[in-house]
């Protein structure tokens, strides 16, 4: 007998001991360093379809903390001043970015007759940070399971398109580590897929992004107050990023104080294999089912709000 909830289309029943061994023998080679992070949610997507996630009920959560303990790692292995180097040369891009994301997203929408609230989640997780952003806007438009359901399964499949794309386009056109990193923090929706591009392609380039892409999260916060007054909302409460502080008093530490800069290579380490098995249990959440739901037009609007944001960021920095 198939699988009933969807979990595993592919194969017969499993013994569910042995789907959680397989499942558990991934999440922990992933915590070898052969393992890069495309080849984790590679991994991730397989178990997902074939023998299914045998702990989807905790994905979400386990997923959410593990991304946020391992960016705040991050902050160790970076510097104070390129950081705010780095987020100054970012800060125009994202301002004319999320505007024009939106309002190309709220247009769509229309156009394509996709449920309001439905269409202002992906064009908002579009434009500032993926899963993140649509958590933070859906209990402000009080949007229901379905809506912000599809809503995440469209930003997670192109991310986790953009994973393997962005690294091959930017050695194709020779960017340099600042460029790419500049690109990925822009044009990437979610922060994993963001650190994770930028990792394979330099350390230079992990910084930059990383560093711009934590300071585009927090257009989260006036964001969701003007899509309060717009949906006519005054009554649902607003979640804030805080660990995005935590990773600034990182870098901070890293960047003034000895003997945490002594030990931050270590912490830095241990937070990429973190990363690593956040982007395994991203994929690992992506059954079929779950692509199934999203549905033609979210999906639509989606990849053209994408290669919209990703078209216009690239020719910027390369050309201006």
């Amino acid at each position: 007998m198939k699988i009933k909830n969807g979990n595993a289309p592919i194969l017969y029943k499993i013994n569910t001991k042995l789907q959680r061994g397989i499942f558990v023998l991934l999440l922990l080679l992933c915590l070898f360093p052969i393992i890069s992070p495309p080849i984790a949610l590679l991994l991730g997507l397989v178990v997902a379809n074939l023998s299914g996630h045998p702990f989807l009920h905790l994905n979400h959560k386990a997923t959410n903390i593990l991304l946020q303990v391992s960016v705040v790692g991050l902050g160790f292995g970076m510097n104070v001043h390129s950081a705010v180097a780095a987020g100054k040369e970012g800060f125009l891009f994202t301002v004319g970015s999320i505007v024009m994301t939106i309002a190309l997203g709220t247009l769509l929408g229309k156009w394509f007759a996709i449920q309001k609230k439905t269409s202002h989640l992906i064009s908002c997780g579009t434009a500032i940070c993926g899963g993140s952003a649509i958590a933070a806007i859906a209990p402000v438009i009080q949007s229901d399971e379905k809506q912000t359901s599809v809503a995440l399964g469209v930003i997670f499949i192109l991310n986790s398109i953009a994973l393997f794309v962005f690294p091959a386009v930017g050695h194709w056109l020779d960017m340099s580590q600042n460029d790419f990193g500049l690109w990925c923090a822009i044009a990437i929706h979610d922060t994993s897929s963001v650190v994770g591009a930028a990792n394979k392609y330099g350390a230079e380039a992990l910084q930059v992004a990383t560093t711009v892409k934590l300071a585009r999260a927090l257009w989260i916060i006036p964001v969701a107050l003007i899509t309060a007054v717009v949906f006519k909302n005054k009554t649902s409460k607003l979640k804030i990023p805080y660990f995005i502080g935590l990773f600034i008093l990182a870098m901070i530490c890293n960047t003034y104080f000895s003997p945490v800069a002594s030990i931050a290579p270590y912490i830095v380490s241990i937070a990429k294999l973190g990363l690593t098995v956040t982007l395994f249990l991203i994929g690992a959440g992506l059954s079929g089912s779950v692509l199934k739901s999203v549905g033609l037009l979210p999906l639509l609007q989606g990849v053209l709000l994408w290669v919209f944001i990703a078209v216009v960021a690239l020719l910027a920095i390369l050309y201006f």
